[in-house]
């Protein structure tokens, strides 16, 4: 062996001593040390252009400041969450507009196939890495520096988050750099699942079956599927996961809320399965599971398109935005130290805070609480709808303001109506228009009308009463008068009774006694009475305006609010103001506005309760009779029916002790509703046949309410009956008495034919007022003997009270009451010919006039005096249908006295 080696090594020796072998060694050792050369420079190399890349990458990342853990969860789970509608009841009405609708939700609420789903398309690793992928990193910078056709992406679902919460969606390395940076920090302040639920919450998925472009699971399950995402299957669960890649050609959806065709649901489809595909790629799902869900029909399980709130219910979602949001205006303000008085008089303020109270509501995920009752609503939308004696619709041109171009739209008779709880001032239900899309203005909140003779009650015989002025039998003038000029009348231009009870004027609405009787409390300053009853556009001139005590206010009353101040008297004289928003919780369930109702002693019971039981003759054999013979069942109601000048609006307020509903028809730009009555009925037979059946509505839904449980109105101790003489209100010393309510602590003044007739005089006629029998008012007892005059109560009150002393006017220059107008049409032209001439299937009775103009003398006192001798518009009249249904009248607009019921 030892030789063997021997011999081997001198063969090798002798293989080495070659002279080629020289030239091997020199090449290797050549060969070797370029190696060992291009290898040190490759690690320069790279150790350079790592430290360069470092350096670019510090450079990118330079001004990026680094947030503390708080100020990063903050950031992230800062997304915005539309916020939710309700009505009454906690029933859901929808959500609010937005542009993008969200609604957050719990990992744990969310199905594991979801999850599955999205991690094996948009991250196999998410739970392995710190935030990102090497490797994809590189690979997705290779593609860019080379331009490379195939962008494979590499982005983690923590760098999307950190893209979609922190920074923009910006194309740059900077951007990118910090991505990755604030990925690796963030994966230091926050679970993976914490994550994981924030991405699914914030990530955009197209649109919903309404057309609305949505994010978050939620929000996308129950959009596209109708369903909660933790309800899922897996083919759901895969076509959700794949529509982040390309949420608009993904989603089922049209802009319109309408289904795509087939071609593009294809995309969607063909997405899904590659979803599925890579689920089974990562043994997330089975073979089986998998080839059952590559044949599996996901379009039969996409939503029929659902129709939006404001689509639904435009006017009660409009009216709860608007309310809550200056709620929340209040809310912001007095955070910042701002006193939230300051937002009722000043615009600029008030305005930069509802700015403020808008981005809030709409992006923070409230729940809005509203009083308005859905089964009420809808119940009164039905009736608004099928009612068909509004009146003549009318053609009109209108002018767009954004291109100029002019078109013809429907006018027609628009209608408003409010039901409120007169204990807590719930708004339980209103009427806010004929069509939305037509005219969007809230009739029942927005719209300010005259209120006619619905005034009456509430400015004049209230007050009188309170002021210790009259009692319900007290003798007032209905005579004629002539106020520089002014000159108005009853609805019968040529009546004048005389002397008539208070009750017998209010319940027949007679415009003269009312207007003499306010003449004489007006140095009271009994407007101050509207104010504290929420009448919230009162004008100077409406606190000395004569014709103010007939409704003809300089920039009118809204339905709710007129409602709202008839709910005073059923409450015994306790204003409570309306409202429509119960609570609003935020986000994270907490109450952060609740509404507590307020009582403010507005008039005494005694009054109250005199002016309603004064106002049950209006319903029962009064202007209002028509209504309540149209009623399907008892309750204890009052009212008073109202029309201004010319029939532009006319109006019914009825409350029994649970409820008060008012109800107004007019058209939008105001002009007489009395024509065509032969196809439609008198204008006031119209609102009487409206506030019924609307009434009858209530019932249906909510006996309760309408009937207010069986309960009549409380008759206070000290209301009593008293008989007094007829003409001049003595206890004794007269032939003819009348008795009558009155409130037992005042005793109202003796007064003379004289006295009735100021401030302004005139005559008292022949023969009226002295009726040869007893009179006795309805209700009340004649046997009871009137107590002693308590004088210490009157001493502003008698006859001889200094009142104002009005000058002479100038020539009367008639106006018109402030409406709102057509948002498109400063000037609409009306046609000659109402586009529905022909009357509804129901026709009235024959006694009907075809088509009543407004008589001359009458709708020439337009004339609107106040105390110091200044003009404005509006004489007011009501009208009193028969029961039968006739207009009661052939050529006079107004009540016909010589038809009562």
């Amino acid at each position: 062996m030892k030789k063997l080696l021997e011999s081997w090594e001198q063969k090798i020796q002798a293989f080495s001593d070659k002279p080629f072998m020289k030239y091997f060694r020199i090449s290797t050792s050549a060969i070797w040390n370029l190696f060992v050369l291009f290898l040190t420079i490759a690690l320069i190399a790279i150790i350079f252009l790592g430290s360069l890349g470092a350096g670019y990458f510090a450079y990118l990342v330079k001004d990026e400041k680094l947030a503390s853990k708080q100020e990063m969860r903050d950031n992230i789970f800062n997304y915005d969450e539309t916020s939710q509608l309700y009505f009454a009841d906690n029933k859901k009405l929808g959500k609010m507009r937005t542009d993008l609708e969200r609604t957050e939700t719990d990992l744990k609420k969310v199905s594991p196939k979801v999850v599955d789903a999205v991690i094996a398309t948009e991250d196999e690793y998410f739970y392995e890495h710190d935030g990102i992928v090497p490797k994809a990193v590189f690979r997705g910078l290779l593609q860019d520096v080379s331009n490379s056709a195939t962008q494979t992406g590499g982005s983690t679902l923590t760098q999307q988050l950190i893209k979609n919460q922190v920074l923009t969606n910006e194309v740059s390395y900077e951007r990118k750099a910090k991505g990755l940076l604030l990925a690796m920090r963030l994966e230091h302040f926050m679970t993976k699942d914490e994550i994981l639920e924030a991405y699914l919450n914030i990530i955009p998925y197209g649109r919903n079956s309404s057309g609305r472009n949505i994010a978050g699971v939620e929000t996308a399950s129950n959009g596209i599927f109708d369903k909660s995402a933790s309800e899922l299957n897996l083919p759901q669960a895969a076509f959700i996961a794949g529509i982040p890649q390309s949420p608009y050609a993904y989603t089922p959806f049209t802009q319109s809320g309408q289904l795509k065709d087939k071609k593009a649901l294809k995309l969607g489809v063909n997405r899904m399965k590659t979803v599925l595909f890579r689920m089974h790629e990562t043994e997330s799902i089975t073979d089986a599971q998998y080839k059952k869900a590559l044949k599996y029909d996901i379009t039969k399980d996409f939503r029929k398109r659902e129709k939006q709130a404001t689509e639904k219910y435009p006017y009660v979602t409009y009216e709860i935005e608007d309310q809550a949001k200056k709620i929340m205006a209040k809310i912001i303000a007095k955070k910042d130290g701002i006193d939230t008085k300051r937002l009722d008089k000043e615009s600029k303020l008030q305005e930069k805070y509802m700015i403020l109270a808008d981005r809030e509501l709409r992006s923070k995920g409230y729940e809005i609480h509203s009083t308005i009752n859905k089964e009420l609503y809808d119940a009164m939308e039905k009736v608004k709808d099928s009612f068909p004696y509004y009146g003549a619709t009318y053609n009109k041109t209108v002018t767009d303001p954004e291109t100029g171009e002019t078109k013809t739209v429907a006018d027609p008779v628009q209608v408003g109506g409010a039901v409120i709880e007169n204990e807590t001032g719930r708004l339980l239900s209103f009427i806010g228009g004929r069509d939305f899309n037509l005219e969007n203005l809230n009739h029942a909140t927005q719209a300010k009308r005259s209120n006619g003779s619905t005034m009456k009650p509430l400015l004049v015989y209230a007050p009188a009463i309170e002021y210790g002025k009259i009692g319900a039998g007290s003798p007032v003038a209905d005579v004629k008068l002539n106020h520089g000029g002014w000159e108005p009348s009853n609805f019968d231009v040529n009546e004048q009774r005389g002397i008539v009870s208070a009750r017998a004027a209010l319940t027949d609405s007679l415009n003269l006694p009312a207007i003499r009787l306010y003449a004489q409390i007006m140095g009271n300053r009994p407007a101050t009475f509207l104010d504290q009853m929420g009448f919230s556009h009162l004008d100077a001139d409406d606190y000395t305006n004569y014709s103010t005590s007939i409704g003809a206010l300089k920039y009118g009353v809204t339905v709710e609010e007129n409602t709202n101040a008839f709910s005073t008297f059923a409450n015994g004289g306790d204003f409570v103001d309306a409202y429509a928003i119960e609570k609003i919780v935020d986000r994270n369930g907490k109450v952060i506005y609740k509404h507590k109702s307020k009582k403010k002693k507005v008039f005494s019971e005694e009054t109250s309760y005199i002016i309603t039981d004064m106002m049950r003759d209006v319903l029962k054999s009064g202007t209002g009779a028509r209504a309540k013979a149209g009623l399907k069942f008892s309750a204890d109601f009052a009212g008073k029916t109202g029309t201004s000048q010319e029939y532009r609006d006319v109006w019914l307020v009825g409350y029994n002790p649970k409820i008060t509903l008012g109800v107004w028809m007019g058209y939008d730009q105001p002009k007489t509703l009395d024509q065509y009555n032969g196809a439609y009925f008198q204008p006031s037979t119209r609102i009487n046949m409206f506030w019924a059946q609307v009434m009858n509505s209530i019932y249906d839904a909510n006996p309760k309410l309408a009937t207010a449980e069986g309960k009549s109105f409380t008759r206070p101790a000290n209301v009593v009956s008293r008989s007094i003489c007829a003409d001049s209100g003595a206890s004794s010393g007269c032939g003819k008495k009348i008795t009558d309510l009155f409130n037992g602590s005042i005793f109202p003044p003796t007064v003379t034919s004289n006295s009735l007739l100021q401030p302004f005089g005139g005559t008292m006629p022949s023969g009226k007022g002295n009726k040869s029998k007893e009179e006795t008012a309805p209700g009340t007892a004649n046997n009871q003997a009137p107590p002693v005059n308590n004088s210490s109560n009157n001493t502003t009150n008698n006859s001889n009270q200094t009142t104002p002393k009005p000058e002479r006017p100038s020539t009367p220059k008639p106006e018109r009451p402030s409406t709102p107008k057509p948002e498109i049409d400063e000037k609409p032209e009306v046609d000659e010919k109402p586009t529905n001439e022909k009357p509804p299937a129901e026709k009235p009775p024959s006694s009907g006039s075809s088509n009543n103009k407004p008589n001359d003398s009458n709708s020439s006192n337009t004339s609107k005096p106040n105390s110091s001798g200044g003009n404005n518009s509006n004489n007011t009249t009501d009208s009193k249908p028969n029961s039968n249904g006739g207009t009661g009248q052939s050529s006079v607009s107004g009540d016909s006295n010589s038809n009562r019921e």
